[in-house]
Order: structure tokens, then C-alpha cells, then sequence
């Protein structure tokens, strides 16, 4: 049985402060919560403070971003190993601002896939479709080919130490949410994709779903059989919010 994972993307938020606040009550919170993994990705400049903070925490510390480059002269980048270096389990790659945002393609974003894991740390790879995309029924063509350039440059076997993560972009800071049943018949799609070419690493992956999951709907998403957790944006920064969203998860 896949156990679920709930990771918080704080994204370009927060204060030296305010994340003290943050993660005392985040850190509290979530002692009686064994059955489900927690993390956090704050951003870069504050990696070590939050490290420092969960010493004698089971949440476990993410990143947002990494350079698909080893060290070397790069002016502004943050490596992978400095990121390992940092104490970090997870980082997120693909993430659809990044995308969007910045231009990453897919075969860039592979290759942050790639050096994330030859640093030893998950990377939870991130997937999913513009609002036109879905209207014009390309879902499924647009996450399948996000899909295939990581399988085509790390193999099938590397999704056995990878998290996925779907999240519907016209569902990210809109406050608009897929339907469970939505976020279920894509997260049905991608493990089915990944099961043709081996089962048994399909049927291990853990996929969370990201888009505006809130207190208020998280237990009916999570309750789906192939939703199993979430990477959730605003709702991390409030620590009563995100470990509501953690309950859910174990329930």
C-alpha cells in the first residue's frame, strides 16, 4: 500500500519570522501523524533555517527548484548536491510556474530529474495541462508527452525513488479546483501509462494531486484510489490549514 505524502510549496513567501511561527506550529502538529509523510519546500534562502528547525521533526525538507547543471560557473544557480548538502529529501522539478514562467521544457526539466536523483534526494516531478488544453481535450496528450521525456531519459526504474505530482494549471492559484473525479481519471491515466511499461513500479509510485487543495476539500480528493496525497501551495503557509490537509491524508 502507498503510503501518502503531503508536501508543502511555500514558493516566493515568507519572513526569517514568520517561518519560525510557521514551522513551530507545523512541527507540533504533526508528532501524532506516523502514517503520513510530510514536507516542506521553502525557498532557497531559507533551507537552513528550516533544517535547523526540524532536527527532531519527521517532516522532512524539500526545494522548489535546481540547477540541471553540476557546480561550476554559474552565477545565481543552486546545484543539486548543494541542495543534499542543505539536508534535503525532496526537490520539486517542472513545477507548471516554472514552465510557464521560465520557459522549462520538458527535456529541462528531465534533466533536473536526472541530477536530483543522482544526488540521492525524490524528485517530485510535476505535470499537467493549461485551461485551453483541457478545453480542446489534449490532457492526456499533454501529460503523457511531459511523461515520456523523463522515462525516455531516465528509464521506467527511476520512477521507483521519483514522486508525480498533477496539477491542473488553470487550477493553481485560481481557487477553482479540479474535481476528485477529475484529478482521479488523470492520476488513473498516468499510472496506467506507467504500468504498461512495468507494473509493479506503476503500481508503487505515489501521485499527489496539486491544484488549490484547501482543508475544506481535501479529504474527498485523497479518498480517491490512485490520489495519493497532494503538493499544496497557499494553504502550506498557515500551519492549522496545512496540517488539516495532513489529517486528511492519514485518515
Amino acid at each position: 500500500m502507498r503510503r501518502p505524502l503531503v508536501a508543502g510549496n511555500w514558493k516566493m513567501n515568507g519572513l526569517r519570522a514568520s517561518i519560525n511561527a510557521l514551522m513551530d506550529g507545523v512541527i507540533t502538529g504533526s508528532s501524532g501523524l506516523g502514517s503520513t509523510d510530510i514536507a516542506v519546500c521553502p525557498p532557497f534562502v531559507y533551507l537552513a533555517q528550516v533544517h535547523s528547525q526540524l532536527a527532531t521533526s519527521q517532516v522532512a525538507l524539500g526545494a522548489q527548484n535546481v540547477s540541471h547543471e553540476s557546480p561550476g560557473a554559474f552565477t545565481g544557480e543552486i546545484s543539486a548536491d548543494m541542495l543534499k548538502d542543505q539536508g534535503c529529501a525532496y526537490v520539486v522539478v517542472g513545477h507548471s510556474e516554472r514552465r510557464s514562467l521560465y520557459g522549462e521544457s520538458d527535456d529541462l526539466v528531465a534533466r533536473k530529474y536526472a541530477v536530483v536523483q543522482k544526488a540521492g534526494m525524490i524528485p517530485i516531478l510535476c505535470v499537467g495541462e493549461l485551461l485551453e488544453e483541457r478545453e480542446s481535450n489534449q490532457t492526456e496528450a499533454v501529460v503523457a508527452r511531459q511523461l515520456d521525456a523523463v522515462v525516455n531519459m531516465c528509464g521506467i526504474a527511476s520512477f521507483a525513488h521519483a514522486v508525480i505530482a498533477y496539477e491542473p494549471v488553470w487550477a493553481i492559484g485560481t481557487g477553482r479546483t479540479a474535481t476528485p473525479q477529475q484529478a482521479q481519471d488523470v492520476h488513473a491515466f498516468i499510472r496506467t501509462r506507467l504500468r504498461d511499461l512495468d507494473a509493479k513500479i506503476a503500481d508503487g509510485v505515489r501521485i499527489l494531486y496539486g491544484g488549490s487543495v484547501k482543508a475544506s476539500n481535501a479529504a474527498e480528493i485523497f479518498a480517491k484510489p490512485d490520489v495519493d496525497g497532494g503538493l499544496i501551495g497557499g494553504a502550506s503557509l498557515k500551519a492549522e490549514e496545512f496540517l488539516a490537509i495532513c489529517k486528511a491524508a492519514a485518515a
